[in-house]
């Protein structure tokens, strides 16, 4: 990418976010669908620059730390968007069924598709049948792991409470803890990420502080708006808000960090891509929700549990299991293409098929049993004390 294409990205990405802010200090308002392009664009420029900057960031820590850290950035937008109908529930029940779908969505795109999209994007360019993970990515599959594990206890006791801050939200900080122990690498990078790496060390800290302030604050200021007025969307066309929430938020809030992991797979590295979709489940699985019940409660003005209902449980135990096969199939450090395709063949069935996810969920589990008697000995590795570091 020339120096004129790096820019032309980079100012892109700002341009896509000043609607937004016109919109919000200038009062105006339109449509609910013209207000949602609005503030969707917003989060879809400013998840780039977020991304952009933690790139960069790469040359500061270990490259675990930093993609785990960039894997969160990459999420902020979907941290808003949910965090924002946790709030809302504590006011109207209805925002509570929101942030499930919200949350439970976003894990089964970023699995369900998003990973299978990696390994089929570099078996069509490279050639190669199967992207196998590195040592060092087998921590996040750990901490997936014991993630994916208290998930089924949330769907089982049916609420989001305190407890999930404690579990949840302690895993994070230990997760970020062991990546940071491990060894740094100088990172690859392209486009307007290599632009600002190339500023002397002073101004390139300044600019990577400067994209993260601005679009942090395009995000805080986008994410009600954004999330209102996809609502307000399903009831304008007359299409269901809960498909809306589930599904459209999330593919636009995550299309940045697709997009940044599909780049470094045409640049043969896949590896580093599926690291960094790894993290985000983990981000998602664990900060994510254990942050729901603090929002809720700082709303009620009390230490109260968010309380789901039948489907909402079944969302969470579908997610899970979900996630639970996807560790099963990569505790041998690799993903091949036809794996891939045993990941989104269920996902497209509960998309499609919405009134079999309890089926779906329950397939998903015994696939997880026979990969998981095939693969028992890797299964060991997961383990404390295991191989992975």
């Amino acid at each position: 990418m020339t120096s004129a294409g790096r820019i032309t990205w980079l100012v892109g990405a700002i341009a896509l976010t000043i609607p937004s802010l016109i919109f919000k200090f200038a009062g105006l308002h339109a449509s609910p669908p013209v207000e949602a392009m609005v503030f969707g664009a917003a989060v879809l420029g400013a998840s780039f620059l977020l991304s952009w900057a933690a790139e960069v960031a790469q040359l500061e820590m270990s490259q675990a730390l930093a993609l785990a850290i960039l894997a969160l950035i990459a999420i902020l937008p979907e941290y808003a968007v949910d965090l924002y109908f946790a709030w809302r529930a504590a006011e109207d029940p209805i925002y509570g069924h929101y942030a499930a779908a919200n949350m439970t969505g976003a894990n089964r795109l970023l699995v369900g598709l998003g990973w299978p999209v990696i390994v089929w994007l570099f078996w069509a360019r490279w050639r190669r049948k199967s992207i196998q993970l590195a040592e060092g990515d087998m921590v996040a599959v750990q901490f997936l792991a014991v993630a994916t594990l208290y998930a089924f206890v949330i769907a089982a006791v049916g609420k989001f409470w305190w407890l999930d801050t404690v579990v949840l939200v302690g895993i994070f900080v230990w997760y970020l803890a062991k990546t940071g122990t491990m060894g740094m690498e100088e990172p690859e990078l392209v486009g307007p990420a290599l632009m600002i790496s190339r500023l002397r060390r002073k101004w390139r800290i300044v600019a990577n502080v400067a994209l993260f302030v601005f679009s942090g604050g395009v995000i805080f200021l986008a994410a009600e708006p954004f999330a209102e007025s996809l609502i307000e969307t399903g009831h304008h066309f007359g299409v269901d808000e809960f498909l809306l929430v589930q599904w459209i938020a999330p593919l636009a809030s995550e299309a940045p960090e697709f997009i940044i992991a599909a780049m470094w797979t045409l640049r043969r590295h896949a590896t580093m891509a599926m690291s960094a979709l790894i993290s985000s489940k983990v981000n998602q699985w664990t900060l994510l929700i254990g942050t729901i019940s603090v929002v809720y409660s700082i709303s009620a003005g009390r230490i109260a549990p968010l309380e789901l209902d039948l489907q909402q449980r079944h969302e969470i135990f579908l997610t899970a299991a979900q996630s639970l096969f996807a560790v099963v199939m990569l505790c041998d450090r690799q993903l091949n293409w036809w794996q891939a395709g045993l990941l989104f063949l269920p996902f497209a069935v509960q998309l499609f098929v919405p009134h079999w996810r309890v089926e779906v969920a329950w397939a998903y589990l015994a696939l997880a049993v026979v990969w998981g008697v095939h693969y028992r000995h890797h299964l060991l590795d997961l383990l404390p004390g295991g191989r992975a570091p």
